[in-house]
């Protein structure tokens, strides 16, 4: 199947079930697989912009959970009453800005990425510059077992972001999802059980 055959596929199959970005699938098919984010949970999305992992993860949460989502263009979308989005930049937020209740998260979601360069080295450190960001968060507003799932690059600096996740997460995983464009250098981290 050709490049333009997946885009295809991906966008019109958004379209379709009312997703505004093909993204939505790959948190999907990290979602099937380990079973991150379970009905009731709080979650926190970085990066949220355009919405579809919020439109996601909105649905998997139900009437009983509650979706954050932080970016720092506006989402400018309809979403159920179960979600919440800031207009901020992850590097100045705290639990209070989000209105969180008690502070702590069942799950942290990051698709972001940098403003890219084109040049691969670069653009992975600066991936890697956000990801320590979202790890310095999941400690704060993270819950003891809770999971964290982030985008990252490729390069020189996964395997030092790997380490550092292995030392706040009981297993972590590398995971490349299907819907994601195989020439692509994004890869996402996924952390398990917080310590």
């Amino acid at each position: 199947m050709t490049l333009k055959k997946i885009k295809d596929h991906y966008f019109h199959k958004a379209k379709r079930e009312g997703y505004v970005a093909r993204s939505a699938y790959k948190l999907e098919e990290i979602d099937k697989k380990h079973r991150i984010i379970q009905n009731g949970n709080l979650v926190l999305d970085l990066g949220c912009f355009p919405g579809s992992w919020l439109q996601y993860t909105s649905r998997k949460v139900g009437l009983k959970g509650q979706v954050f989502g932080v970016d720092l263009q506006a989402v400018n979308l309809s979403l159920p009453a179960n979600v919440k989005v800031l207009q901020a930049d992850i590097f100045e937020i705290t639990a209070k800005d989000l209105e969180m209740n008690g502070g702590m998260v069942d799950v942290i979601l990051s698709d972001m990425a940098p403003k890219t360069t084109g040049i691969r080295g670069t653009d992975a450190l600066r991936s890697y510059a956000l990801n320590q960001q979202v790890l310095q968060l999941a400690g704060d507003l993270l819950r003891t077992q809770g999971t964290l799932l982030v985008k990252a690059f490729q390069g020189a600096p996964l395997e030092e972001l790997r380490r550092e996740f292995s030392n706040s997460f009981a297993q972590v995983k590398l995971c490349k999802p299907k819907s994601s464009r195989s020439e692509s250098v994004e890869i996402f981290i996924l952390g398990l059980a917080k310590k």
